[in-house]
């Protein structure tokens, strides 16, 4: 039997899987609703769930808040946090929010620096509202419509190569966003503002190199040699003792902001500016 594209490059099954929550719409369509939104906010995590978003599940069943909202809650919570975002560097972190949130992959290292110096001033829910309140969330996805992979096809205002660079965060519809290594997987390409190969998922492996063919090779990466100031309160967790809160001053590296974000958390400081140097 012969394959078309589609299957060989392992996208048929989340091609044209637009979701809408309609006027006097029934609780199967409601329960159809949910079931996208699990899948592409959190993809096979979604096994791990049960009842944990029954509260919001509600609200939206009574109209209280539209999809577009049951999508902020979903990606504020903690249980997102804790599979994307404690464990992973920023810029991976930033990547994941793209492909679930906008259903595409980040373009450009600007667009990344973007989202760093968001989550770096005001804070992890005001990034997470800067892709749904987006221009562009509005555009592709409205209040009502599940966000699902744009990315895939022609769309308004993208490049030609966030293409290429979605298939490196998709690796097929069974595929965790957990497997494999923390580190950023467009790093490389968007550092040095190079296209990416497209490699099929591993079935389809055979015919990578025919997909793939011409393709640029690049370098390792060169990372980003950006530096920021950080004033913080220091914490003083450990102790009980009064202890004075002091300011501190630390020049950290693009690389390793993330790092001494949760490390200033955990000790219970208080971040009060990052600037870049």
């Amino acid at each position: 039997m012969t394959l078309s594209m589609e299957q060989r490059l392992g996208i048929s099954a989340v091609l044209d899987t637009k979701i809408e929550l309609r006027l006097n719409y029934s609780e199967d369509e409601l329960q159809q609703i949910f079931k996208a939104t699990y899948e592409h906010v959190f993809g096979r995590e979604r096994v791990y769930i049960g009842g944990t978003f029954a509260n919001a599940e509600s609200m939206l069943r009574n109209g209280q808040i539209s999809v577009r909202q049951f999508v902020q809650t979903l990606a504020k919570s903690e249980f997102y946090k804790e599979r994307f975002f404690y464990n992973n560097s920023q810029i991976r972190f930033i990547e994941l929010n793209y492909k679930h949130l906008l259903g595409r992959a980040p373009y450009d290292q600007s667009e990344i620096a973007y989202h760093t110096d968001i989550y770096a001033s005001q804070g992890y829910d005001a990034e997470i509202d800067s892709y749904i309140d987006s221009v562009e969330y509005t555009s592709a996805f409205g209040d009502n419509t599940v966000p699902y992979f744009r990315g895939f096809k022609s769309i308004p205002g993208m490049k030609q190569v966030g293409f290429n660079r979605l298939f490196t965060l998709y690796r097929g519809n069974g595929n965790s966003d957990n497997a494999g290594s923390k580190t950023p997987r467009l790093r490389q390409q968007l550092a040095m503002n190079l296209p990416n190969t497209i490699v099929p998922p591993t079935t389809y492996i055979r015919s990578a190199s025919a997909i793939g063919g011409g393709q640029l090779n690049s370098s390792s990466a060169r990372g980003d040699n950006r530096m920021y100031v950080m004033e913080v309160i220091a914490g003083g967790v450990g102790t009980k003792v009064a202890v004075r809160r002091s300011r501190q001053v630390y020049t950290v590296s693009f690389d390793q902001l993330s790092q001494k974000y949760q490390q200033i958390h955990k000790q219970g400081g208080k971040i009060i500016s990052v600037k870049p140097l």
